[in-house]
């Protein structure tokens, strides 16, 4: 009844203290990223302005609504994957590779924006890809996550028995298996995304957990460089780094969740010890004779003392 009374307790207080904690840890963000980034958005707003009225000033004959219409165009062209190279324009974000890797992105949940489906009938077909999808592609990454875990789990009990180490070899495998899969999804990829995306270092980096972690923003997406020219391989590769660098952020993240609710557990078993301690010296007169019945307690009885009689084994027996 009072270990069911105090997770009711918990429950009660830890969902309002969680929801003020994560309205504030985004409240936080927001600010920051209001700080940054709204002098750059002003910047880019007034430049543009600027060229499109040096535009209108040197080319008399351009009217504005005409301008507008043309550039209006020319983004909802990019926007459907088609760009202007000269008097051509290029094609290619439909074709088998482009469609695998957005059938990727549209059931892991990415979701880029950058490309999406222009026909009713792909919309409709988009919309049951996913249905059926997105469940199939969480059962995938959490087998993939226990395949991991199970393959640190057996190197850290072969490390165990070769080394006759415990904590330690577990410990070290952790560390170990960490690492490489920062290095695998993290931090040798960025390398691969500049040399055949001409990004620098930092913006492959952000690419990266941008990506992994499904947040896709579009601000930055593979093969989408008119100049360049891709390899066929290109982004079927990157299809197979997104789906086993999910399923290794996904337990990365599962273990730092374990890590915080241990930790919750802990301050709240603390809590609840301090309380207790706090109740029994709040009821109690004496300190020295509570901590004396608290002693005696499994000895004495709580009731009138009672007659002493002498039980013979025999029978006791």
């Amino acid at each position: 009844m009072v270990a069911a009374r105090r997770q009711r307790q918990k429950r009660r207080w830890g969902v309002p203290v969680l929801l003020v904690v994560y309205m504030g840890y985004v409240g936080l963000g927001a600010g920051v990223l209001q700080t940054l980034e709204r002098p750059a958005e002003a910047r880019a707003a007034q430049s543009l302005l600027r060229q499109r009225w040096e535009l209108l000033a040197n080319h008399t004959c351009l009217q504005g609504p005409a301008l507008q219409r043309l550039i209006e165009g020319i983004v909802q062209a990019y926007k459907s994957g088609i760009t202007l190279q000269g008097n051509t324009t290029s094609l290619g974000r439909w074709d088998f590779s482009g469609s695998f890797f957005f059938s990727i992105s549209a059931i892991t949940t990415i979701g880029y924006g950058n490309l999406s489906p222009s026909t009713v009938a792909g919309r409709i077909f988009c919309i049951l890809f996913a249905l059926f999808g997105i469940p199939l592609n969480l059962v995938l990454l959490n087998e993939i996550g226990q395949l991991m875990l199970l393959w640190v789990q057996h190197c850290a009990h072969r490390l165990e028995e070769a080394f006759h180490l415990q904590k330690k070899a577990s410990l070290l495998i952790k560390t170990s298996a960490l690492v490489t899969g920062l290095l695998l999804f993290l931090l040798l990829p960025p390398l691969l995304l500049s040399d055949k995306e001409g990004w620098s270092y930092e913006e492959g980096f952000y690419y990266s957990f941008i990506t992994l972690s499904t947040i896709g923003f579009g601000d930055y997406v593979i093969g989408m460089n008119p100049d360049r020219t891709y390899p066929g391989w290109y982004k079927n590769v990157i299809s197979l780094w997104i789906l086993f660098g999910m399923a290794w952020l996904t337990l990365v993240i599962k273990l730092c969740i374990n890590f915080l609710e241990s930790s919750s557990d802990f301050c709240q078993c603390n809590k609840s010890t301090v309380e207790e301690l706090m109740d029994g010296n709040r009821n109690s007169t004496m300190g020295l004779h509570d901590v004396e019945i608290c002693n005696d307690k499994d000895t004495k009885p709580k009731g009138p003392e009672e007659p002493h009689t002498y039980t013979a084994p025999s029978e006791a027996l």
